[in-house]
């Protein structure tokens, strides 16, 4: 038989848990145990065959400016090639991993078999994601999971060290 909990407790957390954004944080840095729990919490995310196909990459103090200063390299290389160049919107990158005490990049490693359909391992991570969210959302944390832009460019991809064949996507979540 499994543990009991309180159910209404569990349906509180699951039901207001919101995403939310660094215009709305409020500058105090998170505690480094808090993100570990986050971390571990959603290394216990359902997933086939035990591929734990999650993949994480921790950025706070110093590497928050890296963070920044790198999203508007790669935007500025990519966007200027393409004549779609923005300023505004390179400073924005630049500056927004500065919002929060800690970013943590989420990819996903594939089964080098491919024995799970790719389907399976995008759930497992979102599974995880998910369970990061609450655990955040149980400390009083604000986090949101974005992705797209910056996070979909293989100059990404390269500069941190992974690989096409290994990552299918990169999000940040503050």
């Amino acid at each position: 038989m499994h543990k009991t909990f309180n159910i209404e407790e569990i349906n509180d957390l699951i039901r207001t848990r919101r995403s939310i954004y660094p215009a709305q944080y409020t500058g105090e840095k998170v505690d480094d145990m808090i993100i570990e729990q986050m971390l571990e919490n959603a290394n216990w995310a359902p997933n086939h065959k035990h591929t734990e196909p999650w993949r994480f990459i921790v950025f706070t103090e110093n590497g928050l400016d890296q963070l920044g200063k790198f999203q508007s390299d790669i935007y500025k290389e990519v966007s200027t090639a393409n004549g779609n160049f923005d300023e505004s919107k390179m400073e924005k990158l630049r500056n927004k991993p500065l919002m929060a005490s800690h970013v943590i990049a989420i990819g996903m490693k594939r089964d080098e078999k491919q024995s799970i359909p790719v389907e399976e391992e995008v759930a497992a991570v979102a599974a995880a994601v998910q369970n990061m969210q609450l655990t955040a959302s149980a400390y009083g944390v604000g986090c949101y999971w974005g992705s797209g832009g910056i996070t979909y460019m293989e100059e990404a991809k390269k500069a941190l060290g992974t690989s096409k064949k290994k990552i299918n996507y990169w999000a940040f979540c503050m």
